[in-house]
């Protein structure tokens, strides 16, 4: 077992490579869907020092990330609590959150924007997102960008021992998540990739069972006072990475504990990163940066780099293809 701190930016194994935790404590909105209070002394555009409680991070009037191209990877985006608004190069667009989960593949390439919208003004606007990027084999890297909603309606949620599982990718027990986008590592069962978000009761105990050798499994204790792991006590704001072949028994503390467990089988290729690119060299790194220069990977359809969708509007999904979902 090796232990780590968690920061803002979590660690992952093959076949993730990273998961950005976002947690702010926004006020109440403005007519724009900002902040209803003073941004003087923030570093608009690049604002990722918590001031107040919150970030803007590369918002100017609504906190978020305005339009930013993506290539050879995927990103599973988990709004726990808060909303996040969706637009991108292909036209699609949506507005997901409180417990709704969107995957979207990158592929050959796209630009997206992901802004988190203040809708109340007479109350404030708590966020918490995780943000997973799962890689792509060599195989997909340049299939065609797709996204989907995994609407909150649909991930199943079981309650065993004391723990509440939700479950948004894989198989737990019997019980099947919605399922991956249809390009994804995770789509094929053969893979093993599973995604939980585990709560523990106070005092409960709960046994997670070994899973297959060759199997990557990572946990990250985010919320909580302590667990106690096999008997040895495990800190708030912990990583593990774990033996998948042992059985896990967990006995929480005092408080509440919230855990994301993350398993999957390594894809074992090279990784070249840069920024938004996730390729297997540096070259296709190169080539992919020279690709968005030209192309801008479709343009961008929108009238602003930040857009937001109308502050009445429910939560839902605009498809390339023309399809609406539409939510309470």
């Amino acid at each position: 077992m090796k232990k780590f701190p968690l920061g803002p930016i979590w660690d992952t194994q093959d076949p993730f490579l990273f998961c950005a935790y976002h947690l702010d404590h926004y006020p109440k909105g403005n007519e724009e869907m900002g902040p209803a209070e003073s941004l003087e002394g923030r570093a608009l555009g690049s604002d990722f020092q918590i001031k107040d409680g919150w970030r803007m991070y590369h918002g100017k009037k609504v906190p978020g990330f305005p339009y930013h191209p993506h290539r050879g990877f995927e990103t599973v985006t988990l709004a726990n609590k808060g909303y996040c608004d969706h637009s991108d190069s292909l036209g699609a667009a949506g507005r997901f959150g409180n417990g709704d989960v969107q995957w979207m593949t990158a592929g050959i390439g796209v630009q997206h924007s992901e802004m988190f919208p203040l809708i109340n003004q007479d109350s404030d606007n708590p966020l918490e997102l995780l943000q997973l990027w799962l890689n792509l084999p060599r195989a997909k890297k340049f299939v065609q960008p797709h996204f989907k909603m995994l609407w909150s309606e649909t991930i199943p949620e079981l309650d065993e021992d004391g723990a509440q599982i939700k479950l948004i990718a894989g198989t737990y027990n019997g019980q099947d998540a919605p399922g991956a986008a249809p390009d994804s590592w995770a789509a094929d069962k053969n893979n093993h990739v599973r995604i939980m978000l585990v709560t523990l009761v106070p005092h409960a105990t709960f046994t997670l069972a070994s899973i297959p050798e060759g199997i990557n499994r990572s946990l990250y204790y985010f919320e909580g006072e302590t667990i106690e792991l096999n008997d040895e006590p495990i800190p708030e704001l912990s990583g593990l990475y774990i033996d998948g072949e042992m059985d896990l028994q967990f006995r929480n503390g005092d408080k509440e504990s919230r855990m994301l467990i993350l398993e999957g089988k390594p894809i074992g290729e090279p990784v070249a990163k840069y920024g938004p690119f996730v390729m297997n060299t540096d070259q296709e790194i190169r080539e992919a940066m020279r690709d968005y220069g030209k192309t801008q990977f479709g343009g961008w359809p929108w009238p602003v780099a930040e857009q937001v969708h109308d502050r009445d509007r429910g939560r839902f999904a605009l498809y390339p293809n023309g399809n609406l979902e539409e939510m309470n």
